[in-house]
């Protein structure tokens, strides 16, 4: 599965629309979040490429912070939302405006568990910015307050996502197509 072409359907979100939404994005934060104190907190791995983009189209100052998660569940991709914190903030999130920056939102299991735990942490407000939002599979209610893509329920890669941890380097969102072998179902 080295080429990722073996096992691309279709490239769902094309690298200058991606580029001009989170440009949106980044305007739409900076307007939002003048004169207070915006602390980005990305999720790896996934979230990376997508906070490196936003935070250069953010034009108010902020500050940037990582947290490593890992839920576990009983299928494929399947997340329980039982969370495992592997790597946790380093600074303090209290009185600040906090924006957790995600790649997707699917079930919302894992992203609740994560607002739960920085709520107990007093920050003074607490969003979510997502790149893709896969709506129609939530089972658990999240506000989600900046959604790049609204998507279907399909198998995605690329722009940080990964495809058995390859291929996060692509410039677009592309869908797994169903027959590729070793592809999970959804």
């Amino acid at each position: 599965m080295n080429d990722y072409r073996t096992v691309l359907g279709e490239v769902l979100v094309p690298e200058d629309r991606l580029q001009a939404r989170v440009a949106e994005l980044g305007a739409e934060i900076s307007t939002d979040y003048a004169g207070q104190d915006l602390l980005l907190i990305c999720i790896l791995r996934g979230g990376v490429m997508f906070l490196t983009d936003l935070m250069r189209r953010i034009s108010i100052p902020h500050a940037i912070d990582f947290m490593a998660i890992s839920s576990y569940g009983t299928g494929v991709r399947q997340s329980s939302g039982e969370v495992r914190i592997s790597l946790d903030l380093n600074q303090s999130i209290e009185g600040r405006h906090v924006l957790v920056v995600e790649d997707i939102v699917d079930t919302g299991h894992t992203i609740a568990a994560v607002l739960e735990l920085l709520h107990t942490r007093r920050p003074a407000s607490l969003k979510i910015c997502t790149l893709l939002d896969k709506s129609e599979r939530r089972e658990v209610p999240v506000p989600i307050h900046y959604i790049g893509f609204d998507i279907p329920n399909k198998f995605v890669f690329g722009y940080g996502l990964d495809l058995d941890e390859l291929h996060r380097n692509l410039p677009f969102v592309g869908v797994v197509k169903p027959a590729a072998a070793g592809a999970p179902a959804v």
